[in-house]
């Protein structure tokens, strides 16, 4: 059994018509005396009924409020709530439709920077680069990535060059090596002794060079170097560079294998180190491959 409670009663200034709490002998907005004396008797205030569901303005003797269909009136036991199935369902006031735009308003202006957020990170546009250099958010740069053969008793190199200002710049990545399957030159089929190389069948020797020191080392001199790997089939890249302008090679050398070819897989970027955790890199780099 529901019970419906009653509308309520509103007591208006004669003169503004503004709400007067109850008791009050004057209207708090302008001043107005709620008991004037007209003719030696006393008006009545001015009384309004309200809807007690949606507040809405009853009419005299109304049962049923005209908007909402709330009953005006308390129900008398044992009789039936009225069926509001049917009713219309009353508008909002205007202060929650003021809310639910501005929520929506909201939510569209932060799915649009997670969007502008997203292209910035990813695009190859200039503006986005730009944006990405500010925040520094500068994306590696690949120095090789795709897989490659070394003949024997020679090498592979990789030139790349950084730009006047750089700073806080590391050559970063891993490398595997192994026989290369489609080196069938007549001097490894006659061979007869193939385990003359066996030692250094799936080796390889990595090395960072300045430009200086490349022109050394390619003479056969020793010199000194940002990395080298040693005789390795397989390795990890990391060396930081200096700051400012310079070019510098990336080699692999096979020269100490006269008969057995390799080949080389290879990953090795120049990372440019910033503020940004690891982790956001990384998250990062799979959401730019995503797009890719």
């Amino acid at each position: 059994m529901h019970t419906m409670s009653g509308p309520e009663t509103a007591t208006l200034c004669s003169k503004c018509s503004a709400n007067v709490p109850e008791g009050s002998q004057f209207c708090p907005k302008c001043g107005q005396p709620i008991t004037a004396l007209v003719g030696g008797t006393t008006a009545s205030p001015v009384s309004l009924r309200l809807c007690s569901g949606c507040g809405a303005r009853l009419p005299e003797d109304s049962q049923f409020c005209p908007k909402c269909a709330r009953p005006t009136r308390s129900l008398a036991k044992g009789e039936p709530a009225p069926d509001l199935s049917q009713v219309d369902e009353a508008p909002l006031p205007p202060r929650r439709r003021s809310r639910r735009r501005r929520s929506f308003i909201a939510l569209l202006v932060f799915l649009a920077f997670i969007g502008l957020l997203v292209w910035t990170a990813s695009s190859d546009n200039p503006t986005a680069q730009s944006i990405q250099e500010l925040f520094g958010w500068k994306r590696d740069q690949v120095i090789v990535d795709t897989p490659f053969s070394v003949a024997p008793h020679n090498i592979q190199y990789f030139k790349f060059s950084l730009p006047e200002g750089s700073v806080n710049v590391s050559i970063v990545g891993d490398f595997a090596a192994a026989t290369d399957s489609h080196d069938l030159s007549p001097r490894k089929t006659k061979d007869k002794n193939p385990a003359k190389d066996s030692a250094t069948d799936d080796n390889i020797e990595v090395f960072v060079l300045t430009e200086a020191a490349f022109t050394v080392w390619q003479s056969g001199y020793s010199t000194g170097s940002l990395y080298e790997s040693g005789q390795v089939s397989r390795g990890k890249v990391q060396a930081d560079l200096p700051a400012g302008a310079g070019i510098y090679y990336l080699v692999f050398n096979n020269k100490f294998a006269p008969r057995t070819a390799k080949r080389v897989e290879a990953a090795v970027f120049l990372r440019y180190r910033n503020w940004v955790p690891e982790s956001i890199r990384r998250l990062k780099a799979r959401v730019m491959n995503w797009f890719e």
